[in-house]
This record gives C-alpha cells, structure tokens and sequence, in this order.
C-alpha cells in the first residue's frame, strides 16, 4: 500500500520542480502597455498575435490575471511567457496588473487589498474595450475568453460573475459580460474550502481583511456564492497540485451544479500547480486549445 506521507512529499518536490521551471523563462516584453488607473499598478500589457489561429479572420481576446496568492512579491511578470504562449497560438492577449497585498502579517506578506483588489479588476475590465482597439488592431472584442492562474483564476471567476453580486455591491453591473467564456486555471474558487485548507497561506482570508470580515465580505467575492452566471466556464485542474488542491475545483463545480449550472472541469494526470501556465509544459497547450475551444 502507498504510503501517504512519501507520496506527499513526491508532490510537493513535484510542484517545487515545476515551479522553478516556469520562473526559468525570461519575462516576455508586450507589445504595447497601458494605464486604466493613476496606480502604478492599474497598467495592462498588450500582445500582438504572431500567427493566424482557427478559421481565420480578426484574432480572439484573451484577458489574462496573474496569480500570486494576491501578494505584492508576484506580479504579472511570471506570466508574461504565458501571454507570449498565447500570442504564438494566434491570441491577441491582454495581461492585467492589479493591486496586491502590502506589508506582511506572521513574516509573509499579506494577500490582497480590500477593497483595492476588486476595485482594480473591475476597472481593467470596463476600461478594455477602449484599450482594446486602440492597442489590439484587428482583434475582435466580441470574442473575449478571460482566463487566470490560481488567485487570478479567482479574479477571473469574480469578474465573469458581477452581474450576479449584492446589489449594494460597488462593481455589480447590469448584465453580464460580453464573454465567449472563462478558462480558470487551478483557481481559488471556493473560498470555504480554501480557508479549511489554508491553501497558499491562508490567503483568501487575508484578501477579505481576516478573520472578522471573512464571513461579511464573502458574499461579494467568492465566486462558488456567484451562481449561476450564465457563462460557459472551464476549470482546468492538475490532479498533483498540493497548493490549490483538486478539492477547491471539485467545490466550485458542485456549487455550479446545485445552481443550475454546467461547469466543465478538466483533470491533468501528473500536473501540479504551475505547468498550467509553463510554455514548456504539455499542460500549456491543453489550456490554449480550452481557450480556443471557447473562442472560436
């Protein structure tokens, strides 16, 4: 019988390999930057399409949020390799940059601002269109798929369900996004679960400001409470990932579920946590075909 703790200790060797991995790439310069705020951090990176992609005509939109756990120390830097991914597979690709976490809190730094965070991505996404034409030419924004890696899959999910917030929420719109859909890659869907697993430290309690604002501010971002939302979505998963666990994705889709919803989940055999977004990885390529399957 396979022992626990040696298999644990595999896949946590496992994710550390693939994480040094996809550090290894170099950042990958945009295209084009710009700013949708007076933050040095409301600033979003542009890629050209390299290459024509599925049956032709103006290139799909992908909109892309790093993860990072939310902290200042990750920034959309490590995920630029994965735009220029995208861009090589015929994606126009915008890449935004968001407030995080400052300061620390037990030694680590903490995660996220509230409600700077959200206010940040709900901007972005209202100031795309604009940006959009004047730095994508020829892309067609009526093909948009948003996509995010871990605490940007977490964004990714919340973005694509505003139309479905508190009504007193301050980013609740009035209908819903103009998507073609969401891929959500290993994100931090259910913030229940995440908490009881402390994934990446705890992390989502800290976003929502600890422990006595954690139960107030759920309901405003959590994205397993914003059901259904009427957009096709996609989560893919590495079923080897110790630091968002298969069980926070297995979550959210049930809650889809018991809300009417379909959501698609796709498991990766023998993938941790970062070859979602690693070019070299053969995992990246399954996520752009979930990308372009919704696209096209």
């Amino acid at each position: 019988m396979p022992d626990a703790a040696a298999e644990t200790g595999n896949a946590v060797a496992r994710n550390a390999a693939e994480e040094r991995s996809l550090l290894a790439h170099p950042p990958v310069a945009p295209d084009a930057s710009a700013a949708y705020g007076d933050h040095a951090d409301q600033v979003i990176d542009f890629y050209l399409p390299r290459t024509s992609a599925g049956p032709g005509g103006p290139a799909p939109v992908v909109v892309a949020l790093h993860g990072g756990a939310w902290r200042a120390p990750y920034d959309r830097r490590h995920l630029s390799p994965f735009a220029g991914f995208l861009a090589g597979r015929g994606f126009a690709v915008a890449s935004v940059e968001y407030r995080r976490g400052g300061g620390e809190a037990g030694g680590a730094p903490v995660a996220g601002r509230w409600p700077d965070t959200f206010d940040d991505v709900a901007a972005a996404l209202d100031a795309l269109p604009a940006l959009v034409r004047a730095h994508l030419p020829g892309a067609d924004p009526r093909r948009t798929v948003l996509t995010g890696h871990s605490a940007g899959g977490h964004l990714a999910l919340w973005a694509a369900a505003r139309h479905v917030l508190p009504a007193d929420a301050p980013w609740r719109t009035e209908h819903a996004p103009p998507l073609r859909g969401v891929v959500a890659l290993a994100p931090i869907a259910d913030f229940e679960v995440a908490g009881k697993l402390e994934v990446c430290g705890d992390a989502a309690r800290q976003l929502l400001g600890g422990a006595d604002d954690f139960v107030a501010r759920r309901p405003y971002a959590d994205p397993a409470l914003l059901l259904p939302t009427g957009i096709a979505t996609t989560l893919v998963q590495g079923r080897t990932d110790t630091d968002v666990p298969q069980a926070v994705a297995d979550s959210y889709a049930d809650a889809a579920a018991r809300a009417g919803e379909v959501v698609g989940v796709t498991l990766l055999e023998d993938v941790g946590h970062f070859p979602l977004i690693d070019p070299a990885a053969d995992a990246c390529a399954v996520v752009a075909e979930e990308i372009a399957q919704l696209a096209w």
